[in-house]
């Protein structure tokens, strides 16, 4: 079987992100040989790195009053169904268990790199991709040298006690490409996973220290080419701080992520180097390095929450030659630069190549002992003065414009977007980090298998999950997940105060006909009845389907929960589905329709009833390839419907959020307000037209936008009636911070969205109804593969060719409010 899913949600497996697009890959490449020598040219600045960390410095990372950590005590029951040796495969490591010592002293690089690799694991350069060795390696408190780098296999969760933060601290003479290497670059230069294909891993809880290698030596702390299913949370970065320091903490040059939070950087030449497709980052802070953040490539990312001091640059996102842009576009806000020189360093002018190359964003930055907010990078010209006081940007963008007409070409102060008080803490977008309950001891945990749980891909472990959740419920228990995949025959139900955690993303899968009657639709999790009232807790999880199931619903949340204390689900795929390669290989000389290939009707509903909810990283996925397969090869896994929002009170936070391969539409806003959704991203499923997205599940008139109107006859367009990216009906303050929404196929074939192409992959992305739907502003929206950008009704608003950026079409700032 085999499915992806992040943070909480998964549905069979698919293939856009595995594939190579040759115009994606070609433009990657020329970026990053663009940018090769870029790391040296910086000027340097003499800084000091403080001799401790305290409390107080690090923002978002929990105060705790106890060293002890839970996850060690705990019995470690979690196995990986679908592995070839599922009874001795070990899920769990504890690196002291392999001989690490962690006493500051000893050389643990090879005890911690038994751990990783114990049990034919997929290393780098020696598989594709999997779904049955996913492994979390525990890291206990201590001082962990390492010589050389920490090379992380796939599907691989290094956890460190959050109570005590494990330090990894590279020695004076460090060999290696990162103290971490998430992804080793193999013989000839080339990484050993495609970067838009990694999947399912996490770093969590560590202090990273390279400053005991000479400031002079380049030094990574984490190297980390990404994608979906992915995350770094809780990690402080100590880097070497002289005067012509060539360290750096983070380096990501390639991807398509992503999510990650709750950093700290001290010191170094760059906090973070970041290259990759689209990324939400949140809750990042830096102190006393010359350059923050040095976006190197992008097509857009959203940042939120970060806080810059004593720093000569904050966001570098220029280029050095002048016409030639290689990012293609940020958002930023509810940010902070204190003590800087220069906030942001842009190279976007009038007649900058692409036309919408460079484009940036900003809303609610405040600013304190700032030289210069914005300077042009290639005359250090200021577009935005800097304050010895304190100042806030409220908005300004540089890019294009549409009220909803345009383009309009603007570099210059906007009136921001009108937020609802409810979306908001102090003033900002609230924010939620993923929990740890590193305050709970393993007592105040009910394992789902010491319930009577097999989680073995074959058990039905329906009845004893929920006797597990329904008792956990009402002692006030958090229920733990550990490692497997669980059957679930009948719908599995999460009653009001319940607090879920897993294990290495461990699967709930629903089976059988229960779930697959199209007529009769049935959620395989549901989340409180109507009427119901609290705060759910679910991190860590997925939920997939097994063989068909055209009537799933596969998480239907219902809970309404207090205003200012919302619900949360955070972070969230394997062999066993019956929706591999052999069932449902992908058909485009056919056009018989695989019932039998018809995953699930929806992947997440938001009632009416529900309110009160914050989405971080979640993946919600309709497989487009096979993971398990040795040549990755495509699948057609037919799956009706992404998110579908139709929640009447809303307070809806979508982070990080992701929504692919669905026929009708990947997020559907209906009757509902107040969303804040930032760095949303789409994709069109690969098989579409053939066939098209009134086909295989049929309308269901109440939620489903139509294509009759756009679409009348069978005389329109073959790409018309395909699946919207962000459908907006009869809703108030939809509030966008970044989109990446996707049509890259047709037919299985990628010449409709090679640059240059005469016929796109399909003609519309964006729809919204102008009658009913107010407040709806989007920041830094891209598109690929769509002729129409944005259709207001039946009325094209923008199309990709007046705003053509360095691969996708960009509009830094729309706004139907005008």
């Amino acid at each position: 079987m085999r499915f992806a899913s992040i943070a909480g949600l998964v549905l069979p497996f698919t293939l856009a992100e595995q594939l190579v697009i040759p115009a994606v890959e070609e433009a990657v490449s020329l970026q990053l040989a663009e940018f090769s020598d870029y790391y040296v040219d910086t000027a340097n600045k003499a800084i000091d790195s403080p001799d401790t960390l305290s409390s107080h410095d690090v923002r978002g990372i929990e105060e705790r009053q106890t060293s002890s950590y839970w996850y060690e005590t705990i019995a470690h029951q979690g196995i990986s169904a679908f592995n070839d040796n599922p009874t001795t495969y070990k899920v769990y490591r504890n690196v002291k268990d392999y001989g690490a010592r962690g006493d500051g002293q000893t050389d643990d690089t090879l005890s911690i790199q038994r751990a990783i690799s114990d049990g034919n694991r997929c290393a780098p350069g020696a598989c594709a991709s999997t779904s049955t060795t996913n492994a979390v390696v525990y890291f206990p408190a201590g001082t962990y040298l390492v010589s050389s780098s920490i090379v992380s296999y796939y599907a691989t969760h290094l956890v460190g006690n959050p109570n005590s933060l494990p330090i990894l601290k590279a020695t004076a003479a460090f060999d290696g490409f990162g103290v971490i290497d998430g992804a080793q670059y193999q013989p000839g230069g080339a990484l050993p996973w495609g970067a838009t294909n990694i999947f399912w891993r996490q770093i969590k809880n560590f202090v990273i220290d390279t400053t005991a290698i000479p400031a002079a030596n380049a030094a990574t702390g984490i190297h980390w080419p990404t994608s979906q299913a992915t995350s770094l949370q809780n990690i402080v970065f100590r880097l070497a701080s002289n005067a012509g320091t060539q360290h750096q903490g983070l380096f990501i040059e390639d991807g398509s992520g992503g999510f990650m939070n709750d950093l700290v950087f001290y010191g170094g030449k760059y906090g973070a180097v970041f290259g990759n497709q689209q990324f939400t980052v949140r809750n990042l802070t830096f102190y006393d390095a010359v350059t923050a953040i040095s976006q190197i490539w992008n097509w857009g990312w959203t940042y939120q929450g970060i806080s810059v001091n004593n720093c000569t640059v904050g966001l570098d996102m220029a280029t050095r030659d002048a016409n030639k842009e290689v990012v293609g576009s940020a958002t930023f806000f509810d940010s902070s630069f204190t003590d800087t020189q220069i906030a942001f360093n842009i190279s976007r002018n009038a007649n900058s190549a692409p036309r919408t190359g460079g484009s940036l964003a900003i809303e609610n930055v405040s600013l304190k002992n700032v030289g210069t907010a914005i300077q042009y990078g290639p005359t250090q010209a200021a577009l935005v003065a800097g304050t010895t006081a304190s100042s806030t940007i409220t908005s300004w963008v540089s890019g294009q414009v549409y009220r909803p007409n345009g383009p309009n070409k603007v570099a210059s102060a906007q009136t921001p977007f009108t937020r609802p008080a409810s979306l908001l803490s102090n003033g900002k977008y609230y924010q939620r980090s993923k929990p740890s309950y590193a305050d709970l001891p393993s007592t105040s945990f009910s394992s789902v298998r010491a319930g009577g749980a097999k989680g073995d891909g074959a058990t039905d472990d329906t009845a004893a999950l929920q006797k597990v959740i329904t008792a956990a419920a009402a002692s006030g228990k958090v229920v733990y997940f550990d490692a497997g995949t669980y059957i679930v025959t009948s719908t599995l139900f999460i009653p009001a105060t319940s607090k879920i955690v897993g294990e290495g993303y461990p699967v709930i899968m629903s089976s059988g006909t229960f779930f697959n009657n199209v007529n009769s639709l049935k959620p395989v999790v549901q989340v409180g009845n109507s009427g119901d009232s609290g705060i759910v807790e679910w991190s860590d999880m997925m939920v997939s389907t097994k063989g068909a199931q055209a009537g799933a619903i596969l998480i239907q949340w219902n809970l309404a929960s207090p205003s200012g204390s919302p619900s949360g689900i955070w972070d969230g795929g394997t062999k066993g589905s019956g929706l591999t390669y052999t069932e449902c290989p992908a058909t485009p000389s056919s056009t018989t329709i695989n019932n039998n290939c018809r995953s699930g009707n929806t992947a997440m509903h938001i009632t009416t009833s529900a309110s009160n909810l914050y989405l971080e990283n979640v993946w919600l996925w309709s497989a487009d390839h096979d993971v398990d397969e040795a040549k990755l090869r495509q699948i057609t896994v037919y799956s009706g419907r992404g998110l579908l929002v139709e929640s009447k009170v809303g307070n809806i936070w979508l982070v990080g959020t992701s929504v692919e391969h669905f026929a009708r539409y990947q997020y559907r806003f209906l009757n509902t307000q107040n969303i804040f959704a930032g760095q949303i991203q789409t994709e069109t499923p690969y098989y579409q037209p053939n066939p098209s997205a009134r086909s295989p599940y049929p309308l269901i008139s109440s939620t489903d936008p139509s294509f009759d109107v756009s679409c009348p006859t069978a005389t329109a367009a073959p790409n018309c009636a395909e699946a919207w990216g962000l459908a907006v009906q009869a809703s108030k303050n939809v509030l966008v911070y970044g989109a990446g929404l996707y049509s890259f196929y047709s037919n299985y074939n990628t010449s409709c969205s090679a640059t240059g192409a005469s016929t796109l992959c399909q003609q519309g992305m964006v729809l919204y109804d102008a009658a009913s739907t107010t407040n709806f502003r989007v920041y830094g929206l891209n598109t690929v593969g769509t002729y129409g950008m944005i259709y207001k009704d039946t009325t094209r608003l923008a199309t990709y060719d007046y705003n053509l950026n360095i691969y996708p079409s960009s509009i830094i700032l729309f706004d139907n409010a005008v």
